[in-house]
C-alpha cells in the first residue's frame, strides 16, 4: 500500500509590507538629511563635477549675493570678518573653515577670504554642489 503525502508545504515570507516600510524609512532619512546642517545660509553654490562631504563642526563662512558675510548663521561686518574667523577657529580648536560663496560672488571676495586664511595659518575648503 503506497501512502502518499498531501501537498508539500513550502515556507515563505510575505514581503509586500517590507517594501512599504523601506519606502517610509527612505523618505524619513531623505527629509532628515536635508535638515542635517541648520547653521547654513541658503545660497546657490558653484557647480563642481565631484564633491566631498566635510565634518559638521567646522566653521562656515558664507558670502551671499549682496556681499554680506556670515559666520555660521550670524552676519558679520566685513571689517571684523578676519578677527572673528580667527577667534572662532581658536575656540573650536579646528583650523578648518568651509567657505560657501554664492554662485555670482566676485572672485576677488573669495580670494580676500582665502588670503586671511593663509595669513593666519588656517585651512579653507570651498563648498560646491555636484552638478
Amino acid at each position: 500500500m503506497a501512502i502518499q503525502r498531501r501537498k508539500k508545504s513550502v515556507p515563505h515570507v510575505e514581503s509586500s509590507s517590507m517594501s512599504d516600510i523601506m519606502f517610509f524609512l527612505f523618505l524619513f532619512f531623505l527629509i532628515i538629511s536635508t535638515m542635517a546642517n541648520p547653521n547654513v545660509i541658503k545660497v546657490p553654490l558653484p557647480d563642481a563635477k565631484t564633491t566631498t562631504n566635510t565634518q559638521e563642526n567646522h566653521l562656515t563662512v558664507t558670502i551671499d549675493s549682496e556681499k554680506r558675510y556670515y559666520l555660521d548663521k550670524e552676519e558679520v561686518p566685513v571689517e571684523q570678518i578676519e578677527a572673528r574667523i580667527v577667534e572662532e577657529t581658536q575656540k573650536r580648536k579646528d583650523p578648518m573653515v568651509v567657505i560657501r560663496p554664492a554662485k555670482d560672488v566676485e572672485v576677488q571676495l573669495l580670494i580676500d577670504v582665502l588670503q586671511m586664511g593663509l595669513k593666519n595659518d588656517l585651512k579653507f575648503v570651498i563648498a560646491t554642489k555636484a552638478g
